[in-house]
C-alpha cells in the first residue's frame, strides 16, 4: 500500500504543479470541472445512491452544471467580479460553519440529515460548487498583472492544507491524548490540531519570507490559521458522512489513495474558504 501511495504521489504532484502554472484559464477550468464531476461520482455514494447509474447522472449534472458556469464568464481572468463565483464563495463559507456544528454534534444531528438522500446530495452542492468557485477564483487572481499570480496562492493553500496534515499526523501519533470527534474520526485529536497550526504557522512565515509575489503577512497568517482549522473538519465531514453510509473509501480510484474526495476532502473546505476570506472578508490579496 505505502508503494502504491508513493507512485501516485510522485506521479500526481507534477502533474498537479503543471495545472497550476501552465495551463490557461479555461483549460484549468475544465481539469477542476473533470475533478468536480469525480467526486460527485462518489458523492453520490453519500447521499444513497449506490446504483452506478444514478451515480454517473449526478456526475454528468454536475459537470454540465460547472460547464454553463464557466461559458457564461465574461472574461476567464477577471473571474473576482463575476457574481456566480462570490455567490459561490459565499456560500462556501456558510455551508462549512454549518459542516462544523454538524460534525460537532454528530451523531445526533443525522436524525436531521440522515435520511434524506435530497438533503445529503444539496450538501455535496455546497461543497463541490464552492471547491469549483474558489479553485477558479484563485487561479485568476491578478492575472492581468501576473499570469501566475494567483497559481502561487493556489500552490500555497494546497503546500499549506498538506503541510498542516502532515504536522497535525506527527503531532497526533506521538502526543495525541484527547479526541476531537471521537464519534466520527477516533484518530482526530486536539493535539494533532495543535501540532497543525503550528505547521501552518512556520509555512505562513516562510511564504511571507521566500514567495516570488506581494503578500501581507498579518493577513496571511490569520486567513491561514482559519483555513487550516476549517480544512480539518473537511477531513472530517466526509469522514461523517462515510460513516453514516458505511462507506471506508469514496472511490479506489487513486491507487493506495482511494477516491478523489478522500484527497480533496481538505481542500474543498480549505480553497472556498480562503478565497472567500481573502475577497470577501479581509482584502488579502491588497489588490
Amino acid at each position: 500500500m505505502l508503494k502504491y501511495r508513493l507512485i501516485t504521489a510522485i506521479i500526481l504532484i507534477p502533474l498537479v504543479i503543471a495545472a497550476l502554472f501552465l495551463l490557461s484559464p479555461a483549460a484549468f477550468g475544465y481539469v477542476v470541472i473533470a475533478v468536480c464531476a469525480l467526486g460527485a461520482w462518489e458523492w453520490a455514494q453519500f447521499a444513497g445512491w449506490q446504483t452506478q447509474a444514478k451515480r454517473i447522472v449526478l456526475a454528468v449534472v454536475f459537470a454540465v452544471a460547472l460547464l454553463a458556469m464557466q461559458f457564461s464568464f465574461a472574461d476567464m481572468t477577471m473571474l473576482a467580479n463575476e457574481p456566480l463565483i462570490l455567490y459561490g464563495l459565499w456560500a462556501g463559507l456558510i455551508w462549512w460553519v454549518v459542516a462544523i456544528v454538524l460534525v460537532v454534534t454528530y451523531p445526533q444531528s443525522a436524525q436531521a440529515w440522515g435520511q434524506s438522500a435530497i438533503v445529503r446530495a444539496l450538501f455535496g452542492v455546497l461543497t463541490i460548487i464552492p471547491f469549483y468557485c474558489g479553485m477558479m477564483v484563485l487561479r485568476t487572481i491578478g492575472y492581468h498583472t501576473d499570469t501566475f499570480f494567483g497559481a502561487w496562492w493556489l500552490l500555497y493553500v494546497m503546500l499549506l492544507v498538506w503541510g498542516a496534515d502532515s504536522g497535525a499526523y506527527a503531532f497526533g501519533r506521538t502526543m495525541g491524548r484527547h479526541k476531537m470527534a471521537p464519534k466520527v474520526s477516533p484518530g482526530k485529536t486536539w493535539e494533532g490540531l495543535a501540532g497543525g497550526l503550528i505547521t501552518a504557522g512556520i509555512i505562513s512565515w516562510l511564504f511571507s519570507l521566500f514567495a516570488p509575489i506581494p503578500v501581507m503577512p498579518d493577513y496571511l497568517l490569520v486567513t491561514s490559521i482559519i483555513v487550516v482549522v476549517v480544512s480539518v473538519f473537511g477531513d472530517l465531514t466526509e469522514s461523517m458522512f462515510k460513516r453514516q453510509s458505511g462507506i471506508k473509501d469514496s472511490s479506489h480510484l487513486i491507487p493506495g489513495h482511494g477516491g478523489i474526495l478522500d484527497r480533496i476532502d481538505s481542500l474543498t473546505a480549505a480553497i472556498p474558504v480562503f478565497a472567500g476570506l481573502n475577497l470577501l472578508v479581509f482584502n488579502g490579496f491588497g489588490l
